[in-house]
């Protein structure tokens, strides 16, 4: 057959396949238009334990416990000055009508109870803003612990305004509200303004993941021209690839437009991992194709033969890097889910874009200008790499020794490792929203929230009965004294305010009453007080649920989870079960939960991936011994990372949790090549030392600039603002510099040593 009749076949094809190609590449891009960016606090809760499940049904009897602001404001030397309040009551007025807002508190419009005898209630304002009684209020404030540490500090030179927002607004609404209290704020001249809360923590990470997107696009574009030129050193090698880069990261953003997937802050690095895995792909391609124009090939057989020879190790790298990202299903966070089903197809995407549309390019583009075989073999690098294959066949007793001894001292750092995390610890202590949380956070009890449920198990009790009341303030003592939980809030607190109040407002009186009939005439009190609206935030409408909302600081998961250990061990030796069961729950004892499993999940990730790795690549090579010698270099970066994390005091967390999977996907991938190759020159009928130093000399190239290429596309991520993007970049561009480090030394030994026989 001529080759222009080839040709002319091979072009039909081309066709079909361009036309499907654009169609696609359309609706995709079409879709993009139902992009969103999202970092919903929820997402990141587990969906189908237990726990959750209770903590569900427990929030749709009550409030969220999540959708609130503080606003601490701050007046030198003390927040005790008549025109300081003045401004801070006309604020908090305004702020209260503003939209989504339900109510906005302050010490300004704060009364206190007085049960006068008859049952009149009366209510006495707790600031009197004539300066003739500040001192007098100022004292009497400081005598209630339900308004220290919550809406004035303790220094008294800041106050807290607790802004209540409709619940689950979506991201839209929260900027509405947001940029109206902004407004309201930007008419008042005070010392120093802070705001926290979900809605603003979620404006600023949705704000700098776009921010974010957009610079690792913008660096990934600059990285592939630099790399494709080094490469190819033409025009031609520089935009072809492109269509390809783009075209992936075109198809995967648009599958997420179709199913409405949000990007959220882990996806973010989905365009730099796009490019720097498909740039992989390319450059095998392009570079075989090279090849084989230099030793002369026709355009058709160079095309064709490109194909052939790199297609099934290319195909067998893109397979095992989407497995090892999509084991991230068995995270039970659904932001991890996410990024590692739309990270494994992507990759999946850029592999068929490689192999369909690179060929048609290549027929339908003028040939390129090749260099000659002289001038591209540059001595310099079979040089380097004949000097390195020598020493390596010559220290080849040693290598497995000194893998062994920093495999050891790896372990050893692994087992440093500790699950952790706060709330805001992705947020460098410069930016502005990590300082005001810390500001709230110390001088306000903690802005972390802390939820109890109170559960009745014999239902002919009620939550004011004596003896539950007194299992009540067991809890709450011990809340106090011991787990040091602030801003308390329950029934029993009620009682304590009311009791108080009927005794003249006498501090002695702030206990919960001693005889049932004082407790159920303040029972009856407190059900007139806004039509029993107080008691339904803490009593839900069966009788048999109960709330005790509180705060603390933002200690870190391993110091909650230990105090929760020692909660728990009170409960079981010193409460009644059988007549009150104290459950911790709420959107932030959830998430330690999953931290907690975190590091198991991961585990069973690694397993699952590593055996459907060796399984494939057991029924390609058929070789149990293929395996072996695949999977042993590819444990090393993993401990490697792990040591560094341990003797670096880097905790497990969500955003470092997937460093391992992705390390292990990606790192394979050169010795899969390394593999390919050997077996390869084993068929020609080399031996074993013949076979192995010419894939050593041929592939080593290649490696080593594929690794260099997507070290310095990891390495992008260290201008992200976010630590955890940050350590993610940084230990997986260090873990595939170790790779290829072990691939180029220990994984040649080791094929010496299984394959002793045959050389």
């Amino acid at each position: 057959m001529s080759e222009i009749v080839v040709e002319n076949r091979l072009k039909k094809f081309a066709k079909i396949i361009i036309g499907i190609v654009i169609i696609l590449t359309a609706i995709f891009l079409y879709n993009w238009k139902n992009l969103e960016f999202s970092y919903e606090f929820e997402d990141f809760l587990p969906q189908d334990d237990v726990e959750a499940q209770f903590y569900k049904d427990y929030r749709s009897r009550f409030v969220s416990d999540n959708d609130f602001m503080l606003l601490a404001i701050e007046n030198k030397p003390t927040v005790f000055d008549s025109a300081f309040l003045a401004q801070v009551a006309s604020l908090t007025d305004e702020i209260a009508r503003a939209n989504y807002i339900q109510h906005a508190t302050s010490v300004t419009n704060l009364n206190e109870m007085r049960i006068m005898p008859g049952g009149l209630v009366i209510e006495i304002p707790y600031l009197h803003l004539d300066s003739i009684r500040l001192d007098k209020d100022s004292i009497r404030i400081f005598s209630r612990p339900e308004l220290v540490n919550q809406f004035i500090a303790k220094d008294a030179k800041s106050l807290c305004i607790f802004i209540k927002h409709e619940d689950y607004l979506s991201k839209d609404k929260c900027d509405e509200m947001l940029s109206g209290v902004e407004s309201i704020l930007s008419g008042y001249e005070f010392d120093k303004i802070r705001l926290t809360g979900r809605a603003k923590g979620q404006q600023f990470y949705v704000e700098t993941m776009q921010f974010e997107m957009g610079l690792f696009v913008s660096l990934s574009v600059v990285l592939v021209i630099i790399f494709l030129f080094i490469a190819f050193r033409s025009i031609w090698g520089i935009l072809l690839p492109q269509v390809v880069l783009f075209g992936s990261l075109i198809w995967v953003i648009g599958a997420m437009g179709i199913l409405n997937e949000p990007i959220n802050v882990l996806l973010t690095v989905l365009p730099s991992i796009m490019f720097v895995v498909a740039m992989s792909d390319v450059i095998h391609m392009v570079s075989k194709y090279i090849d084989n124009l230099r030793v002369g090939m026709p355009k058709n057989a160079a095309i064709v033969n490109a194909l052939r020879e790199i297609g099934m190790a290319t195909f067998l790298t893109s397979v095992t890097t989407a497995i090892g990202f999509a084991t991230l299903l068995m995270v039970h966070i659904r932001p991890i889910q996410s990024f590692g089903v739309f990270t494994a197809l992507g990759v999946i995407l850029a592999f068929l874009l490689t192999f369909l549309v690179l060929p048609v390019l290549f027929l339908y583009t003028k040939t390129p200008v090749v260099v000659t075989e002289e001038r591209y073999n540059v001595p310099v690098w079979f040089n380097f790499l004949g000097k390195s294959f020598r020493w390596t066949i010559q220290n080849r007793k040693w290598i497995p020794l000194g893998f062994l001894i920093l495999g050891l001292i790896c372990v050893f750092g692994m087992l440093r490792i500790e699950t952790n995390n706060y709330l805001m610890d992705d947020i460098g202590d410069e930016v502005p929203l990590k300082q005001d949380f810390n500001y709230l956070d110390e001088h306000y009890g903690g802005v972390r929230p802390f939820e109890l449920a109170f559960v009745l198990p014999d239902t002919t009790k009620t939550f004011w009965d004596k003896d539950v009341l007194n299992e009540i303030e067991k809890v709450e003592n011990y809340l106090q004294n011991d787990y040091q939980v602030g801003r308390m809030n329950s029934i029993a607190t009620l009682l304590r305010i009311v009791n108080r109040s009927s005794h003249g407002g006498q501090d002695s009186y702030y206990t919960v009453p001693e005889n049932q009939k004082e407790i159920n005439k303040y029972k009856r009190q407190l059900q007139k007080i806004k039509g029993g609206a107080v008691v339904s935030m803490i009593i839900d409408s069966t009788q048999t649920l109960s709330r005790l909302q509180g705060a603390i600081p933002d200690w870190g998961n391993k110091v909650v989870t230990e105090k929760n250990e020692l909660f728990d061990s009170f409960v079981s030796q010193q409460i009644d079960t059988t007549i009150l069961k104290p459950i911790i729950t709420g959107t932030a004892h959830l998430l330690d939960l999953n931290m907690r499993t975190l590091s198991m999940s991961m585990m069973k990730g690694l397993l699952l991936a590593s055996a459907i790795i060796a399984l494939i690549m057991g029924i390609l090579y058929r070789s149990v011994i293929m395996v072996v010698i695949a999977m042993i270099p590819n444990l090393f970066p993993l401990l490697f990372i792990g040591g560094i994390m341990g003797y670096m005091g880097i905790d497990l967390k969500i955003t470092t949790a997937i460093i391992f999977t992705i390390a292990f996907g990606i790192a394979v991938d050169d010795t899969i090549h390394f593999l390919s190759k050997f077996k390869l020159e084993l068929n020609k009928g080399k031996n074993v030392m013949q076979a192995l130093r010419t894939t050593y000399i041929s592939t080593g190239k290649a490696i080593i600039l594929t690794t260099l290429i997507l070290s310095s596309g990891f390495l992008m991520l260290m201008f992200s603002s976010f630590q955890g993007t940050f350590i993610m970049g940084l230990l997986v561009s260090l873990s595939l510099l170790f790779a290829v480090v072990a691939d180029l030394l220990l994984l040649p030994v080791l094929i010496i040593y299984f394959f002793r026989k045959r050389s």
